[in-house]
C-alpha cells in the first residue's frame, strides 16, 4: 500500500512518468489518496492547465481516470489520527495532514514531491526512488 498525496495525482495528469508508475503497478501494489487529495488536484489543476496552455476537459478526464486506480479513503478512516498527524506536520503544512493521517491509519508510505513529509515519521518516496519501493513490494507479493 502508498498513499499519494495530492501533487502526485497532478503529475499524473500532467506528465507520463506518474501516469506509466501507476499504471505499471496497479493491482500489485494498492495505491491510495485521502478523498480530500482528488478535491485538491480538482480545484489547482484548472489554474495549472490555464497556464500551460492546456486543456482543462481532457486533463480533467484522466482525473476521474485515476479513481480506477488510486482509491479515494474515506475520512472516517483516518479521522481518528488527525491530532497526531498535524503535531508531526504543524511546522510545515498543516493542511497537508490527511496524507499523513492515512498514512498512519494505513501503517504504510507516503508518494509525494512535497518536502514537508520528511521527518514525518513515516517512509516517504518521490517520484524519482518510489519505483525502488513499487518493484520491491511487487516481488513480495509474487
Amino acid at each position: 500500500m502508498l498513499v499519494l498525496d495530492a501533487n502526485i495525482l497532478i503529475r499524473a495528469v500532467l506528465g507520463s512518468r506518474v501516469l506509466a508508475l501507476l499504471r505499471t503497478y496497479a493491482g500489485q501494489v494498492e495505491f491510495l489518496t485521502p478523498d480530500t487529495a482528488f478535491e485538491e488536484a480538482r480545484e489547482k489543476l484548472p489554474e495549472i492547465l490555464a497556464r500551460r496552455k492546456v486543456p482543462v476537459a481532457p486533463a480533467m478526464a484522466i482525473l476521474d481516470q485515476l479513481a480506477d486506480v488510486v482509491q479515494a479513503v474515506d475520512a472516517k478512516t483516518y479521522q481518528s489520527f488527525e491530532h497526531l498527524a498535524r503535531e508531526r506536520i504543524a511546522r510545515r503544512d498543516e493542511d497537508d495532514w490527511p496524507v499523513l493521517a492515512a498514512a498512519l491509519a494505513l501503517d504504510c508510505a507516503i508518494w509525494t514531491e512535497d518536502t514537508d513529509f520528511f521527518g514525518c515519521g513515516v517512509a516517504t518516496w518521490t517520484t524519482d526512488r518510489v519505483e525502488l519501493y513499487l518493484a520491491d513490494v511487487s516481488e513480495r507479493e509474487q
